[in-house]
């Protein structure tokens, strides 16, 4: 499954992250290794570190604005 945000996510992943931890406090660096080609690991951490649903954390990621 492609991630519409992983193109954008490229460039900006360190605003991202920045931004996920503003959500989700609790998300370490480790955490959010991003690896292109492996986003849905990435959703898959993030969902378990949360407890968030992989469509919520998909969602937000699509919706930053950077």
């Amino acid at each position: 499954m492609s991630a519409p945000w992983k193109d954008k996510a490229k460039g900006n992943w360190n605003i991202a992250k920045g931004k996920l931890k503003q959500e989700w406090g609790e998300l370490t660096d480790d955490d959010l290794d991003y690896q292109e080609g492996k986003e849905d690991e990435l959703l898959g951490r993030i969902q378990k570190k949360t407890g968030e649903s992989k469509e919520k954390v998909n969602e937000f990621l699509n919706n930053l604005k950077y």
